[in-house]
C-alpha cells in the first residue's frame, strides 16, 4: 500500500497536466460548432506534456495498476472480517455450552412409581460458578405474575354478602350468562339464608348442627343453610380471567368509601375496585339497648345481638352451658327464639325469659286479641313471658346479670339476647352522595330500585317506592329475594318497577305459624275472619303436604279466581271472644277502606290470592265475601 501511494505522488503532476489539456481541447471543439462532419485521421494524444506515445502507455499502466491494487486490498479486508465474524460466533456458542452446571447435565433414573429423579453429582466434584444467563435466555423465559387478591375491576359489583346480593347475582347471570359478578362481604361465610337461624336449626336432632349447619325442614327434608356449595363460586383472583364469567365472593372485606364519579370503591384494607354497575345490599345491623351499652364490658360480653351464623353458633353453645337466658324483644326474631329455646328448656331445664314493652307477642303487628292469644301459645312452649316491660338498667353482680324494669321488677339471668330490630347500614351514603329516607331509613330509591343511573339498592337497606302501597322499607327474607332479583334484572337492562308484593312469615315452633303480605301494622283498622284449626293447620303439616321448606322459595304467582269458594263461611266476620281458641284465620288491614295488608294465620299456600287482592286495590264493603276465597272453613 505504501508503494502504491509513492507511485501516485510521482504521477500526480502528469495526471493534472493531461486533464488540463483535455479540458481545453473540448472547449475549443464546442466553440467552433462545426456544422459538417469532417473525417480526420486518428491522432495520438498524450496524457502528459507533448513528447510522444510512450508517456501515454506509462499513464495507462500506472492507473490500471492502482485500480487492481485497490481491488485486491478490498477483497483481503472483507475476507478477514468474515473470518473474524465466524470465530466470534464460535466463541459465543462455546461460552453458552460452558454455562450449564453439572447438576443440569446429570442423567435421570427411574424412581418409585416410575417417576424420574435426578442422580446426585459426585461428592468430589468442585462447585461450579454459574454466570448470568444471556439476554436472549432472559427474554424467552416465561414470566408468572401473581394475581391480586382483590381484583381491580368488576363489571358487576355487589356490596354485601346476604340474600339480596345472591339473588341479584343469580338474576344477572340468568340474563347475561358471561357476566362477571363480584360480591364483597364482611362475613367469613358464603351467602346463606337467615330464617333457619331462628327457626329450624334449633329443632335439629344433629348434635353437630353447630358445624354442619344442616337442618330438617318441617317437611322432613334436609338441606344446608348455604344457598350454594363452594364449587358454585370462582375465586376473586380468577374472576377477571375465567372464560365464561362467574360469581366470586370476596370475604372479610368492607367497602368504606364509594366514588360515584370515578365508579370505584375503596375497601378497609386500602385496595380499590372499579365497576360498571353496582348494587348496594348492605342489609342492617341489630340494634342494642342503651341500657346495655352503658352497663359496661361484663354486661356487653354476656349479651348476644342475634343476626349471623356466628351468633347462632355462640348462642347454641351458651344455651347448653348456662342456667338462664333472657330475650329482650317481642317481635318476629324475639318470639321465634323464645319458642325455640323454650322447647329445648323442657329437656335441659334451661330457664327462658322473654320481656318486651308491648302488651303481647308481636304487639306491633297483630291486633290486640290475637297478640294476647299468641302470648299464651308462647307460654305453653315453656317461656316465662313478661309483658309491658321497659328496661331501665342492666348490671352485673354476683355472677348474674340484673335487669331492672321501670315498674320496679328485677330479672336475674346468665345471658341476654337483644332482639329489638335492625338499623339499616347506610354508612356509604355520605361518600356516595346518596339520599337516606328520613321516615323509614335506608337508601332512598325509585320503583326500579335505582339510587343513581348505575347504582341500585336491594334488601333491608332499600327504601323503595311500591307502586301500589307507596314508599316502604321491608326487613324480611322474601323481600330480599324479590328485590335482589329485580335489581339484578334491572342491572342487566330490564327496567322493571317493583310490582311484586313480597311476603314474609314467622313460625312459633312447628305448630303455630303465619304468612303475611303488604302493610301489617296493628295501629291500622283490622278485620279478622277465623275458624277452628284442625291437625293439618300447622306449619309442619303444611310443609309436609306441599313439600316446601322456606315457603317463599317455591311460592309462585297463581290466579286467585282458580280457588274454589266455600259455602261454610259465616255471614259476618268473627272476632274471637275471650277464652275461645280460634286456631286459623285471615286478618285484613285497611287504609281508607282499601286492603293494604293480609295475615294468613295458620292458613298456608294461599298467598297468591292475598297478593291479587292487594294488587287490585279495590274497596270492599263485605270482607266476609273476600274471606271466602281462602277456604278457611274447609275440613
Amino acid at each position: 500500500m505504501l508503494k502504491c501511494r509513492a507511485a501516485w505522488q510521482k504521477l500526480a503532476p502528469l495526471v493534472r497536466s493531461s486533464s488540463t489539456l483535455c479540458r481545453k481541447s473540448a472547449k475549443q471543439t464546442v466553440l467552433k460548432c462545426e456544422s459538417s462532419f469532417r473525417p480526420t485521421q486518428r491522432a495520438s494524444m498524450s496524457s502528459g506534456p507533448p513528447g510522444g506515445s510512450s508517456d501515454n502507455l506509462l499513464y495507462y499502466l500506472l492507473v490500471g495498476g492502482t485500480v487492481i491494487g485497490g481491488g485486491v486490498y478490498a477483497y483481503s479486508t472483507l475476507h478477514g472480517d468474515k473470518v473474524r465474524y465466524q470465530e466470534r460466533i464460535a466463541e459465543i456458542v462455546s461460552r453458552q455450552n460452558k454455562e450449564l452446571t453439572p447438576t443440569e447435565l446429570q442423567p435421570t433414573e427411574k424412581g418409585e412409581g416410575g417417576s424420574e429423579k435426578e442422580t446426585a453429582p459426585p461428592s468430589e466434584a468442585p462447585p461450579v460458578e454459574t454466570e448470568q444467563p444471556p439476554l436472549e435466555a432472559v427474554e424467552s423465559a416465561p414470566e408468572t405474575v401473581p394475581r391480586p387478591e382483590v381484583p381491580p375491576h368488576a363489571p358487576y359489583l355487589l356490596i354485601g354478602g346476604g340474600t339480596a346480593s345472591f339473588a341479584a347475582a343469580r338474576s344477572i347471570r340468568a340474563r347475561d350468562p358471561g357476566a362477571r359478578v363480584l360480591i364483597v362481604s364482611e362475613e367469613a361465610e358464603l351467602p346463606y339464608m337467615r330464617p333457619p337461624l331462628s327457626k329450624e336449626l334449633w329443632f335439629s336432632d344433629d348434635p353437630n348442627v353447630n358445624e354442619t349447619l344442616r337442618f330438617k325442614q318441617w317437611n322432613g327434608k334436609e338441606r344446608s343453610i348455604y344457598f350454594q356449595p363452594p364449587s358454585f363460586y370462582v375465586s376473586p383472583q380468577d374472576l377477571p380471567y375465567v372464560e365464561n364469567g362467574g360469581v366470586a365472593v370476596l370475604n372479610r372485606k368492607k367497602v368504606v368509601h364509594m366514588d360515584v364519579r370515578e365508579n370505584k370503591v375503596r375497601l378497609d384494607d386500602g385496595s380499590e375496585i372499579s365497576y360498571e354497575k353496582c348494587l348496594i345490599a348492605t342489609g342492617g345491623s341489630p340494634r342494642n339497648l342503651q341500657a346495655i351499652e352503658r352497663a359496661g364490658e361484663e354486661v356487653i360480653k354476656r349479651t348476644t345481638l342475634f343476626r349471623k351464623i356466628e351468633d347462632f353458633k355462640s348462642l347454641e353453645k351458651i344455651s347448653k352451658d348456662v342456667k338462664s337466658i333472657t330475650i329482650i324483644g317481642g317481635g318476629f326474631m324475639g318470639s321465634e327464639l323464645a319458642c325455640a329455646l323454650g322447647r329445648r328448656a323442657r329437656e335441659s331445664g334451661l330457664e327462658v325469659n322473654q320481656l318486651f314493652p308491648e302488651g303481647g307477642n308481636m304487639g306491633k303487628v297483630l291486633p290486640e286479641y290475637l297478640s294476647n292469644w299468641t302470648t299464651d301459645k308462647v307460654k305453653t312452649e315453656g317461656v316465662n313471658v313478661l309483658t309491658d316491660s321497659v328496661v331501665k338498667s342492666v348490671s352485673y353482680q354476683d355472677d348474674k346479670l340484673e335487669i331492672k324494669l321501670k315498674d320496679g321488677r328485677v330479672v336475674k339471668t346468665d345471658h341476654i339476647v337483644a332482639a329489638v330490630g335492625l338499623e339499616p347500614n347506610v354508612e356509604l351514603a355520605k361518600s356516595a352522595g346518596l339520599e337516606v329516607d328520613s321516615d323509614f331509613g335506608g337508601f332512598r330509591v325509585n320503583a326500579e330500585l335505582q339510587a343513581r343511573s348505575n347504582i341500585w339498592v336491594a334488601g333491608d337497606a332499600a327504601c323503595f317506592y311500591d307502586i301500589r302501597l307507596g314508599r316502604r322499607r321491608v326487613e324480611h327474607h322474601d323481600h330480599a329475594v324479590v328485590s335482589g332479583r329485580l335489581a339484578g334484572e334491572n342491572m342487566s337492562g330490564a327496567n322493571k318497577p317493583y310490582w311484586h308484593q313480597s311476603m314474609f312469615w314467622s313460625d312459633l315452633g312447628p305448630d303455630v305459624g303465619y304468612e303475611a303480605i303488604g302493610i301489617v301494622d296493628s295501629s291500622l283498622p283490622t278485620v279478622g275472619v277465623f275458624a277452628k284449626a284442625t291437625a293439618k293447620d300447622t306449619p309442619k303439616a303444611a310443609a309436609e303436604e306441599s313439600g316446601t321448606g322456606i315457603r317463599s322459595e317455591n311460592e309462585t304467582e297463581a290466579v286467585a279466581s282458580g280457588a274454589s269458594e266455600s259455602t261454610k263461611t259465616p255471614s259476618s266476620p268473627q272476632v274471637p271472644q275471650q277464652g275461645e281458641d280460634y286456631g286459623k284465620g285471615v286478618i285484613f288491614y285497611l287504609r281508607d277502606n282499601v286492603v293494604v295488608g293480609i295475615i294468613l294465620w295458620n292458613v298456608f299456600n294461599r298467598m297468591p290470592i292475598a297478593r291479587k287482592i292487594i294488587k287490585d286495590g279495590e274497596e270492599h264493603t263485605d270482607l266476609n265475601e273476600v274471606a271466602k276465597l281462602f277456604n278457611i272453613h274447609e275440613d
